[in-house]
C-alpha cells in the first residue's frame, strides 16, 4: 500500500482526512484534538496522523505548499488509501476589501492561473467547486459556533511573489475573496475520483487592511476553523 510519499499501511487512514498545508499544524491538531493517536507517515517530514474525534476515526495529513504538492497527497489519499472526504484547513490572503483578517472562508468555487486541469484534455475550462453537502454543513457549524465566515470564490495561484505587483487585486473586481495555493488540485482530484472535498481558509493577511497572523499563530491559533472542520467528520 505504500506510495512514494506515504508509508501508511492499509486501513491506517480514516475515510475523512483533514489537510493543513503545514505538517506542524497536523501535529498540533493530532495532539490537541484527537485521542488514541498514532503517526502513520513521516516521509519527507510530511507527517500524517490518525486518531478519534468524539469516537469517530479521522486522519490529519500535511499537504505541503502549492498545487503540485496538494495534488500528490490528495491524489494518493483518494485513489490509494480510499479516503472519501478531504477537508483542507489552510490560510489565505484577502484580496477583497470586505474580508477581514481572522475570518474563515469557505471556498465554494476556485479560480486559478495554474495549468493543472490541462491533464484532463477537456474541450473547455473546468470550474472546480466544493462538495455542496460539506459546504452546507460547514456553514451551519460556523453559525452554531458563532465563527465569522464568508462563502465565495477563491483564487488558487501558482505564484506567491508576483513579478507584476497588484495582479492579485484584479480578482477583486470579479468578487473573489482570497488568494491561496492548494484548493485547485484538491477540488480537481476529488471531482475526478468521485469523492468529496471542501477548503476552509482562515484569513492570515490582507492587501487592504493592516495586521497579519504570525508564523506561530498560523501553526496554533486557527482553532475556530479546526473545530468547524472536525464537526464535519462522519
Amino acid at each position: 500500500m505504500n506510495t512514494f510519499h506515504n508509508e501508511a499501511e492499509a486501513g491506517q487512514i480514516g475515510s475523512t482526512v483533514l489537510m493543513p498545508g503545514d505538517p506542524l499544524r497536523a501535529k498540533y491538531i493530532a495532539e490537541h484534538y484527537l485521542t488514541d493517536v498514532f503517526c502513520y507517515n513521516r516521509v519527507r517530514g510530511m507527517n500524517g496522523y490518525t486518531g478519534y474525534y468524539n469516537g469517530k476515526k479521522v486522519s490529519v495529513q500535511g499537504s505541503g505548499m502549492g498545487v503540485p504538492s496538494m495534488g500528490i497527497y490528495s491524489y494518493e489519499l483518494f485513489n490509494h488509501y480510499q479516503a472519501d472526504t478531504i477537508i483542507r484547513i489552510g490560510t489565505a490572503g484577502a484580496v477583497h476589501r470586505d474580508v477581514e483578517v481572522g475570518q474563515v472562508i469557505f471556498a465554494m468555487g476556485c479560480c486559478t492561473n495554474s495549468n493543472y486541469t490541462a491533464q484532463y484534455h477537456l474541450p473547455g475550462s473546468f470550474a472546480p467547486i466544493a462538495d455542496y453537502e460539506l459546504l452546507e454543513q460547514a456553514v451551519q457549524a460556523a453559525r452554531a459556533q458563532h465563527i465569522p465566515y464568508k462563502v465565495g470564490n477563491v483564487f488558487c495561484s501558482d505564484v506567491f511573489y508576483e513579478d507584476s505587483p497588484g495582479e492579485k487585486g484584479l480578482w477583486e473586481k470579479m468578487g473573489v475573496l482570497v488568494q491561496e495555493m492548494e484548493t485547485l488540485s484538491l477540488y480537481c482530484n476529488a471531482a475526478r475520483a468521485g469523492k468529496r472535498a471542501l477548503s476552509l481558509l482562515t484569513v492570515g493577511s490582507s492587501m487592504h487592511h493592516g495586521g497579519a497572523l504570525t508564523n506561530e499563530e498560523r501553526e496554533t491559533r486557527l482553532d475556530a476553523m479546526i473545530r468547524c472542520a472536525l464537526s464535519l467528520v462522519s
